[in-house]
């Protein structure tokens, strides 16, 4: 017999034993969630519900894993729930056996990203579209269209409109493709991930005895991470709960983060209008961080208009508050992260309890040089290092073909990026430039060797190179800001989904590039850094020593005993584009309560004076200016009393001030005195 009072804490207990019915747990940040959820399947086994008629699900493979393998600890025993696993993995046992009642047969193929991609650019050929010839998105940018709009439930247009409005003139064509895809996976009995979704929905709908059948058999759905579900989701889990109606769904509405991948808050928000009746648990009692941290994540969060109130209340003993850092600008903070980070090794804390969480990963590329600089090893979670990173590994292929005009490796892949020029024309082309003079006529070059499909490749590349060498001070800064102004930008635009983060990369790498004048010594400088975090990365396993850097997105569910927040600036977080949305700014804040609630014992808050690549002046975001002052330790910049900026773009003759001396009244003496600490810089 499981000890259900000593192993739980009173909120959890009461869930545990009273969550027939339609239920949602509101589980607070490190208030134990999943021991909740798993003890509550622990419960009903031990009241004799047979294991066929408990539904678990959650959403991914590694969490389904966790949560039997718990599960076994708690029951002593192995323990098979044999409807168990994320969404997908469900859906497929069941379109497996009845998939025929759709028109497919019941051994249908289920097609992997790469799979899919594959039949998209079929489709984008089927089409009559050229993609060397016309500016077209890429299969990938497709898959990524169509994927949303299926699982938010919009049409095609739509999700133009909102996501990518640069496709709106060819919209008719997207929704063709979208249509002979479906027509095509169909036809060879293949289903792509969405598919298993929106199928298995389609099935229930669509076949009132198959609905009766399992909603029938499970007379207990549990559904983890609800916060996450996409509209498809939550209709699936509202009819398979439908008969018996004891369906409990387990989140947090505060760190619904998802949006971009069809996530609804509104499944959460609106769960009791949906569920008549339904019981509503809170889990408060936070054992993860300490009171300071969570005073701060409770104001935090306290400004969302659209949520369920919660009060996390913390479990450890008093420590210290969170702390706010300003700097100058990007170099000073990553240098202040990297000293303190080596202040708290020598203390005796272990770089991997320590993380930098970050809005987007651009931010990540001073630091990551104070890093290297200092030897202190790391690992970027969720994503590729900073100088690893394709696009920018192209933009310096283009200054190294700038300054190295026989640079072969550099040449090959600034060639065999455009349209039509593949390997074979790439070298001929570099073949005939050994040969030629420094005045060659590049254009003439090209006519002359290539074919005409590879010369619109080669006329696009014309574009960029003229655009460098038309540059008055080659300086390294200049050339980035060219190429960012070239046709590359459509390049990226075509090929990514995610192009917005490609472009905010290749502008940090221009204010990276501001510091070094000299482009030899820049691109020395930026291979080293190649060399050396490939080195590492090469080096890094589970067992090593080392710091995580992670987006904040990445980092959510885990934790660390000290967290860094980094670039919590005004323009950065909440990023520019979050502001244009609808409720894009309360998502922004979910992030930012996300990170907070990463930290055990530490908390650390940094942002720049100056800002991004197109900002003169930045300062704290107002999540910043949102927290209660005697919450946080403010350090001020330089001791000048200067906390809130009204405006990025504004100048400085327009900045709102909040000063903490009364005896700073007169606007004129703190206008001159900002004046004054910016010109010390």
């Amino acid at each position: 017999m499981i000890d259900f009072d000593s192993e739980l804490n009173k909120e959890q207990l009461d869930v545990v034993r009273h969550g027939d019915g339609a239920c949602l747990v509101l589980a607070g940040a490190g208030s134990g969630k999943t021991r909740t959820i798993i003890y509550r399947v622990a419960y009903l086994l031990e009241q004799g519900v047979n294991p066929e008629e408990i539904l678990l699900v959650t959403f991914t493979n590694k969490a389904a894993k966790e949560m039997v393998q718990r599960l076994e600890r708690i029951v002593e025993g192995q323990m098979k729930l044999p409807w168990s696993g994320t969404f997908h993995r469900v859906t497929y046992k069941i379109l497996r056996k009845y998939a025929s009642l759709l028109g497919y047969s019941n051994n249908f193929t289920i097609l992997d990203s790469g799979d899919s991609l594959d039949l998209l650019k079929l489709c984008i050929k089927q089409e009559g579209v050229d993609r060397k010839k016309r500016r077209f998105p890429s299969a990938k940018v497709l898959r990524s269209l169509i994927s949303y709009a299926r699982n938010a439930q919009m049409p095609i247009e739509d999700v133009l409109k909102e996501k990518h409005p640069q496709w709106m003139d060819i919209a008719d064509v997207i929704s063709r493709i979208g249509d002979d895809y479906a027509k095509r996976k169909k036809e060879a009995q293949a289903m792509d991930f969405d598919d298993l979704l929106v199928n298995a929905y389609l099935l229930f709908l669509k076949n009132e005895k198959l609905r009766r059948l399992f909603s029938t058999q499970f007379k207990y759905v549990l559904v983890d991470e609800y916060q996450d579900t996409n509209r498809i989701q939550a209709s699936l889990i509202h009819l398979l709960s439908s008969h018996h109606k004891n369906l409990l769904v387990v989140g947090d509405d505060a760190q619904s983060i998802y949006s971009f991948r069809a996530a609804d808050i509104k499944n959460i928000l609106d769960f009791e209008a949906r569920f008549r009746g339904a019981k509503v648990f809170r889990l408060e009692t936070n054992y993860r961080s300490t009171p300071e941290i969570l005073f701060v994540a409770n104001d935090v969060i306290s400004h969302n208009a659209s949520q369920y109130q919660k009060t996390l209340r913390a479990t450890r003993d008093v420590f210290c508050r969170p702390e706010v850092h300003p700097f100058s600008d990007i170099q000073e903070e990553a240098a202040f992260i990297a000293d303190r980070v080596l202040e708290l090794r020598d203390e005796g804390v272990a770089l991997p309890k320590i993380a930098v969480l970050f809005r987007a990963a651009y931010q990540s590329q001073a630091l990551e040089v104070e890093l290297v600089k200092r030897d202190i090893p790391y690992e970027y979670r969720g994503g590729v290092r900073f100088f690893d990173r394709s696009h920018i590994k192209d933009v310096l292929g283009y200054l190294r073909v700038f300054h190295n005009p026989v640079d072969v490796v550099a040449w090959s892949r600034v060639l065999t990026m455009q349209a039509g020029i593949g390997p074979a024309s790439a070298q001929k082309i570099i073949q005939a430039l050994k040969g030629s003079d420094d005045d060659v006529d590049l254009e003439a070059l090209g006519q002359s060797i290539l074919s005409v499909r590879a010369r619109v490749g080669w006329a696009d590349f014309l574009s960029v190179w003229e655009g460098l060498h038309a540059c008055e001070n080659p300086h390294p800064h200049e050339l980035i800001k060219s190429v960012l102004d070239s046709n590359y930008v459509t390049y990226i635009e075509n090929e990514h989904d995610n192009y917005r983060e490609r472009l905010q990369d290749i502008e940090q790498l221009a204010l990276y590039a501001e510091r070094q004048p000299d482009i030899a010594q820049f691109l020395a400088d930026v291979t080293l850094q190649e060399g050396f975090t490939a080195a590492q990365a090469r080096g890094v396993s589970d067992d090593d020593e080392h710091m995580v850097l992670s987006t904040i997105h990445q980092a959510k569910g885990l934790e660390w005993d000290t967290v860094f927040v980094m670039g919590v600036s005004n323009g950065q977080f909440p990023s520019e584009r979050s502001l244009k949305e609808p409720k894009g700014l309360e998502e922004e804040r979910r992030l930012f309560y996300v990170a907070v609630t990463r930290a055990e014992r530490l908390l650390y808050f940094s942002y720049s004076l100056t800002g991004g690549f197109r900002s003169a002046l930045a300062g704290p975001s107002v999540f910043i200016d949102e927290i209660a002052r005697d919450l946080v330790d403010h350090h001020n910049f330089r001791d000048l009393p200067l906390i809130a900026f009204t405006d990025p773009s504004d100048s400085v003759d327009n900045v709102s001030y909040v000063a903490e001396d009364d005896a700073w009244n007169d606007w004129g003496e703190k206008r001159t005195s900002f004046l004054k600490s910016i010109d010390e810089y």
